[in-house]
Formats: structure tokens, C-alpha cells, sequence
């Protein structure tokens, strides 16, 4: 869906993206990073809202550098940014026929998507007004209005995890029960949305689990995490799911070598299976021999003489000086 050839993105005189080569498969794609790292730059990028300052980018199969192709890619792209505050005086409503006519699509089709997407009671009440999981359906509804083949969501879950972070005393508060029950009636809305959906967020652990791949940007670069996802591990074979399980128990990279482990009597290494760790619980290491405690024999230090004090004598003025008299 997405194919960049050593693209890079700058901003402010700094690589946001150091020129890579990468593509965007079909699925769930989720892309997290620390704030300012470039995740918002880079999805406007995908959204051909600005031009990459290295390298090719081919959204859909089309050359965004040439007009025609970047209208067709544009046609075919559905993209939601992190804050849409100027159409908070809007209604869910107004804001999706909006969005239907922007993409030159007939308001029944709009109204279609509302429904879809349950919101067909939201359509009279302003944007500002709803709660932030109703907005994002709103969102959603305006970005795929025109069911596109590449949605852009810039993180959708920002105003939900900012409500579930923890109260300043440490206690948890309503919003991680309210985070949790909207993320389990959004990620099936989301996956139905397109063949392919880009989502960004701050903390990895908001898309670890159920997107089909989970990037990392940071420094600018690219770097593939885990998903521990059931989508992520259909189509492989058993021996795959085994290397995968070990990767993620160890926290190491498998370099497709079998590795070779010592059998518990400790006679012959089992190739394939992976070394054991020191600390584990049931394989201790040898203990150490210990050291024989010397004990030196007490010798007096000869003490040195006391040096003798003299009393320093005072030294008398000379004759005949003012100070004599």
C-alpha cells in the first residue's frame, strides 16, 4: 500500500526520518513514539499533505511527485490528524456531510456512515460537547466517508488515555475503566475500516497486542517491535511461532542459527533449543570457594621522640630607639 525508496523527512534542520527503505503492508499498522519524535510529520507525509526531503514515495502504486498520480492517490486516502479543534463548533452531523462533500461523495452516503458507525443520535450535538470516545466515531466517520484504502489515524487515542492517566495521588481514577471498555468497542470498528490502517501513539503499549505490526520511531529511525498479536501470528508455521515465543521470553534478536543449550545431567548439548539463563529459578551456579581469612599478628610501631619546645626569647629593641624609652 505504502512504498518508500531511501525516503527521508526533515524538520527544523533535524532528521525526523533518516532515509530509509520500508513498505506498508494490508492490516493494522501501528506506529508509536516519544512526543516530538515526528509520528504526526511523518503521517502527513503518507497523506501527501507535504513532500519527503529524500528518496521516492509511492502511495497505492502512484508517484506522488507527478500531479495526476497524486490526485489518484489522494482519492484513495482517508486521513484523521491528532487534533481537529476548528470543527468543534460543528456538529457530528454537519462535521461528516462536510467531509462527504470535500471528497465529492452524496450526503446519503454520509448518513450511511453514521449509522455504521453508531452515531446516529450524536448527529445534532456539537463536537465540543461529546465525549471524547463519540468524537473519535465522528472522526472516524468523516475520514472513511469515501471508504478510502489507506486510513490515517494521528492518535486517535490521545484524549482517552489523557483522561485515564492516574490522579495525582497515585490512585487510579474512572477513566482507565472508561479507556478500557472504548478501546475494546474500537478496535474491531478500526480494523473494519480500510485494508490498511496506520495509527500512531506515544506509548507502545497502547497498540501492542492487537495491531498486526508495531514500528518505533526514535532519532529517526525505524525500528520493528513485537505485536504479540493473534493476527500477527497467522500464516506461520509452528516452528516460526516457537523462534517468535522465544524471542519474546528473552528479549533477544534470533539470528536464525540454532542455538545449542546443556541437558539437565549436564552430558550433551541439545541442538535448537535456547541457553539458559544464570538466575533462573531451579539452575543455580556453582558456589564460589571460600577464601581463607588471614590474620596479621599485632606489632607495637616504635614511636618516634617528641621533638623538645623552646620557648622562643623576646627580642630587645635597640638603644636608643623610640621604643626603648
Amino acid at each position: 500500500m505504502i512504498v518508500a525508496r531511501g525516503m527521508g523527512v526533515r524538520r527544523g534542520g533535524r532528521w525526523l526520518l533518516r532515509p530509509v527503505t520500508f513498505g506498508v503492508p494490508e492490516g493494522v499498522v501501528g506506529l508509536a513514539g516519544p512526543p516530538g519524535a515526528g509520528k504526526s510529520t511523518l503521517l502527513a507525509t503518507f497523506a501527501t499533505l507535504r513532500r519527503p526531503n529524500a528518496g521516492a514515495l509511492h502511495i497505492l502504486g502512484h508517484d506522488i511527485t507527478n500531479a495526476a498520480a497524486l490526485r489518484a492517490a489522494r482519492a484513495g486516502i482517508g486521513y484523521l490528524p491528532a487534533r481537529f479543534s476548528r470543527a468543534e463548533h460543528m456538529t457530528a452531523g454537519e462535521f461528516v456531510e462536510y467531509a462527504a462533500y470535500y471528497k465529492r461523495t452524496s450526503a446519503s452516503t454520509a448518513r450511511s456512515m453514521m449509522r455504521r458507525l453508531d452515531l446516529a443520535e450524536a448527529a445534532g450535538t456539537e463536537l465540543a460537547l461529546l465525549p471524547a470516545d463519540v468524537r473519535l466515531r465522528a472522526g472516524l466517520a468523516a475520514a472513511c466517508v469515501h471508504e478510502p484504502d489507506v486510513v490515517l489515524l494521528d492518535d486517535p487515542f490521545g484524549d482517552l488515555c489523557a483522561a485515564a492517566e492516574p490522579w495525582p495521588t497515585g490512585a487510579a481514577g474512572p477513566g482507565r475503566h472508561a479507556l478500557t471498555a472504548a478501546m475494546a468497542e474500537l478496535i474491531p470498528v478500526l480494523r473494519s475500516l480500510a485494508p490498511t490502517v496506520v495509527i500512531t501513539a506515544d506509548a507502545p503499549e497502547t497498540l501492542t497486542g492487537w495491531c498486526d505490526r508495531l514500528f518505533t520511531l526514535a532519532r529517526g529511525r525505524l525500528t520493528e517491535q513485537p505485536t504479540h498479536s493473534a493476527a500477527a501470528r497467522r500464516g506461520r508455521t509452528p516452528a516460526d511461532r516457537r523462534v517468535l515465543g522465544a524471542i519474546a521470553h528473552d528479549g533477544a534478536p534470533h539470528d536464525g542459527a540454532p542455538h545449542a543449550a546443556t541437558n539437565p545431567d549436564g552430558a550433551e548439548p541439545v541442538p535448537g533449543a535456547a541457553p539458559r539463563k544464570a538466575g533462573v529459578a531451579g539452575h543455580r551456579r556453582p558456589a564460589r570457594p571460600a577464601l581463607p581469612r588471614l590474620t596479621l599478628p599485632h606489632l607495637p610501631l616504635p614511636q618516634p621522640p617528641l621533638p623538645q619546645l623552646v620557648r622562643p626569647r623576646a627580642r630587645r629593641p635597640p638603644a636608643g630607639s623610640a621604643s626603648g624609652v
